[in-house]
């Protein structure tokens, strides 16, 4: 019988290193003492929150890691590497046993940037090759079989047919034939016992180091296996691989969103191709799967923040005198400094960190519109989808993967007086009395710095209250969730006003295609209803669905805002 969560056998002549990462070459550092970090929580009786938080962690060091080096003007690093040993020292992972079928807090569909992210949550423990495997016991007998696959494109593995895949095994060297032996003899013996084996599947991305993007597509079943000759003239071993029923869509999804994308109108239940007119950077379709509704009510569709007669009265920022670009390290850089002595985004454009406000260059800096900290100044550059939810009115998705960090959009619209509103607009954004505690950004402990207070990484309530009942963008469709994708970040670059700072949306966590995009709205103090109590935004209970939800006292995934 299959044993589903078995373990590695530790006297396996098959058995490969539970370790994920290698640090024989160079050396085991230290283990590092977590006890007193203020870190999130491992101990979650959710695993998928478990997971969440492992993944926030280790990216959260990544892009920390990322921007000293970027000050040091080091060569190019493998930075995943480091911050993922950094977690494994730190024991910051999960599941880290071996095993057969699903892995907990790991859904299909889940997608990672390097295969170090995998590791951490034990989807596949292999760093560098394409075949994870175990010993298992089947009955009285013992066999090594494959647990996961990761197809990398490198062999021509996959098919057309998203439920197939044809799977080349490893050690393609070109001078020999492939040898039945470690991952190889797994995949046959996996072929005789017939267990799940979990696949994970890649796709170009030219945007980010490595080239790829890896989707975690289900588990799959070896079908069937043969022997033919390679490119080379010798023998590969080649295995079909068909996906188990009755599992989400993975990369499925992708291959339809790439074919919309390249092509909107071949999108169906479209109800207008672009319901920006054409002012966003990308069209935006309206979509209705649900029901005979043909839109939301008439809203007049901008990209600005309208101050009224406010802006003009509003003290100006003060500019850098950086030439071209700012640079990071350059210490005469007025705008680096008011960060916090860092340049707040990567030269990818991407968050390092979650501040009490951020600063852009602004009309007053003589760096050029390049500049890497002219990211929300410049608006959106995701394909967006506002779409028809079955119980929460209209809700907001997106055609491209979206990597922690990235901003999504600003909230657009009228800022308003608090008093005048009547607490009929359902779309207000406010910043909450007390908002969930979100631990986004890196623990300084793990690499030696000072440790920070929650000020410094959560913003204060602000006087500002902004309505996109009659103008807005597509930051109105962002529904609530108790656990969001989405966090809000205020961000001043064209006045210095603290009170009233432009609203900007970053990733929590990297966002699959087609995933809805939600933010926490808050909670009104001792009220289990959102947006209620002194709050602008009208009362409302919540449906998010989510495990951690606060809108009922079972806390049950029964919920979301109606």
């Amino acid at each position: 019988m299959l044993d589903g969560s078995a373990t590695p056998s530790s006297h396996s002549g098959y058995l490969i290193e539970d370790d994920a990462v290698d640090t024989s070459k160079r050396g085991r550092p230290k283990k590092i003492d977590t006890s007193l970090l203020q870190l999130p929580s491992l101990s979650s009786d959710d695993p998928r929150e478990t997971a969440d938080n492992v993944l926030m962690m280790f990216d959260a060091l990544r892009r920390r890691l990322v921007q000293l080096d970027d000050v040091k003007q080091v060569a190019k690093q493998q930075h995943n590497l480091k911050a993922g040993s950094i977690m494994t020292n730190a024991e910051l992972r999960v599941n880290k046993n071996k095993r057969i079928g699903e892995v907990p807090g790991v859904e299909v569909g889940d997608m990672f940037y390097f295969r170090i992210e995998m590791c951490l949550v034990g989807l596949n423990s292999q760093s560098m090759a394409g075949i994870d495997y175990l010993s298992a016991k089947f009955s009285n007998e013992e066999d090594p079989v494959a647990i996961s696959v990761v197809s990398a494109g490198v062999y021509d593995n996959t098919e057309d047919d998203p439920d197939v895949l044809v799977y080349s095994g490893q050690g393609m060297s070109g001078k020999d034939d492939q040898k039945l032996e470690r991952g190889n003899l797994a995949l046959e013996r996996s072929l005789l016992r017939g267990n799940p084996i979990r696949v994970i599947r890649s796709v170009k991305d030219l945007n980010c180091a490595t080239g790829k993007i890896y989707i975690y597509d289900g588990l799959y079943k070896i079908k069937e296996a043969w022997t033919e000759k390679g490119k080379s003239g010798f023998n590969v071993f080649k295995h079909k691989l068909l996906r188990e029923p009755g599992q989400p869509d993975g990369i499925a999804v992708w291959k339809k969103t790439e074919k919309w994308r390249e092509n909107p109108s071949s999108r169906d239940h479209v109800i207008l191709l672009d319901i920006s007119y054409g002012v966003e950077n990308k069209p935006i379709c309206l979509v209705n799967e649900v029901d005979d509704d043909k839109g939301p009510t008439h809203f007049t569709y901008t990209t600005k923040l309208t101050y009224g007669n406010s802006l003009s009265s509003m003290r100006k920022m003060q500019g850098c005198k950086c030439t071209s670009v700012c640079l990071p390290g350059d210490n005469s850089c007025s705008c680096m400094h008011r960060n916090a002595g860092d340049l707040p985004y990567s030269a990818s454009g991407i968050l390092v960190s979650r501040m009490p406000m951020l600063y852009e260059c602004n009309d007053s800096c003589t760096c050029s519109q390049n500049c890497r900290n002219r990211v929300v100044q410049k608006g959106t550059q995701i394909h967006f989808e506002v779409f028809k939810t079955g119980d929460r009115g209209w809700g907001l998705r997106s055609w491209d993967p979206i990597r922690a960090g990235t901003f999504i959009c600003e909230y657009a619209g009228e800022i308003i007086d608090r008093n005048s509103v009547n607490g009929e607009d359902d779309y207000i954004f406010e910043t909450p009395p007390s908002e969930q505690n979100l631990r986004w950004n890196y623990a300084p402990e793990l690499l030696g710095e000072p440790s920070l207070s929650d000020s410094n990484e959560t913003p204060k309530q602000l006087p500002i209250v902004i309505s996109a009942k009659r103008t807005g963008n597509v930051a109105r469709f962002l529904n609530h969730s108790c656990s969001p994708n989405v966090f809000w970040q205020p961000v001043l670059y064209d006045h210095a006003d603290e009170g009233y700072p432009h609203i900007a949306f970053f990733a929590i966590k990297h966002i699959p295609p087609m995933t809805e995009l939600t933010y926490d709205y808050g909670q009104s103090q001792g009220s289990i209803q959102l947006g209620s109590g002194s709050g602008c935004r009208k009362s409302k209970n919540c449906l998010c669905w989510s495990r951690k939800c606060r809108g009922s006292p079972r806390c049950s995934m029964d919920h979301r805002i109606e």
